[in-house]
């Protein structure tokens, strides 16, 4: 076990200022970066997922960027085995890497390990998700309170992904969702030290409205317009992006389309920091705090 290998995970919500502070502190380390972001990965969505720069590219090496297109069927399963291969390979250079990114499961599964299910042959997915075109929302939740009424009453149940998920699973295996959860895992051949940036909640909602005008002003719109044929592709049920659509059917006003950007995005700021609530071993920092201090924390 490479105990000597850390692995540094910037967490906090959207909008906080992660990329500018794993940047700076990738530099103190004079490490690269891997990120986590599981709408980052996509290259067609260059404006409404928020990437680094141009700029921030070309100061540090940054992996899982831009790397995937939308049309790729890429898990979270998907990353992980990739991701932990590029860490593997990077810690022959480096002692510590720094991994950034605002999705949780993404980042759990880099550092603790997924739970183990069986394959889903092509048929049973292509049947829910035709299920799921055809009845909606309502039907999917109905169905796995049926298949796995335990699972049922934990899952975002608005989530259509992961009710789907949740289903494959239940009639491919002809077992609970549920019954895969919570057993033993990999063991990492690194140790994972989670930092979580902060910010006072009016301060951060301010930020995150900030950032929906920028974008808009960077061409949001153009973006998403170019997207209109892939809009059933799951790497665009992404906030910034599936907001847009009711605008070009003409079923609402573009300025009601970025408030709903605004609105949403703030409810996924909140579910991030709920989810961050459960690193009970993380370090905490607001998001002016010098990096110098932060890097003497992480050091120390």
């Amino acid at each position: 076990m490479m105990s000597n290998k850390s692995l540094i995970y910037i967490a906090g919500p959207t909008g906080v200022g992660k990329t500018k502070i794993s940047i700076e502190l990738a530099k103190k380390f004079k490490t690269e970066i891997v990120s986590c972001d599981s709408r980052q990965f996509y290259k067609e969505l260059k404006i409404g997922t928020a990437p680094p720069s141009s700029d921030d590219l070309k100061e540090i090496n940054h992996h899982f960027i831009q790397n995937k297109s939308i049309e790729e069927i890429f898990t979270v399963g998907d990353f992980e085995k990739e991701a932990i291969n590029k860490i593997d390979t990077l810690f022959n250079l480096h002692d510590t890497l720094i991994m950034v990114g605002g999705s949780g499961l993404y980042a759990d599964a880099i550092m603790f390990g997924l739970d183990k299910f069986p394959e889903i042959s092509k048929e049973i997915r292509n049947q829910i998700n035709l299920f799921y075109e055809n009845h909606g929302l309502k039907a999917l939740q109905e169905l796995l309170l049926e298949k796995d009424p335990k699972y049922y009453t934990r899952v975002d149940k608005n989530n259509h992904v992961r009710l789907i998920r949740a289903i494959e699973i239940c009639i491919s295996s002809g077992k609970t969702y549920s019954s895969f959860l919570g057993k033993k895992k990999d063991v990492r051949k690194f140790v994972s030290k989670i930092v979580v940036i902060e910010s006072p909640r009016e301060r951060l909602y301010e930020q995150i409205d900030k950032r929906v005008d920028s974008m808009v002003n960077e061409g949001l719109e153009k973006e998403v317009k170019n997207l209109l044929n892939y809009k059933k592709y799951p790497a665009l049920n992404t906030v910034g992006y599936k907001e847009l659509f009711p605008f070009f059917e003409g079923e609402i006003k573009f300025e009601d389309a970025i408030n709903e950007i605004k609105k949403n995005t703030r409810r996924y700021a909140k579910r991030q920091i709920t989810w961050l609530k459960k690193y009970d071993n993380a370090l905490s920092f607001n998001n002016n705090t010098p990096i110098i201090e932060i890097f003497n924390s992480l050091i120390n």
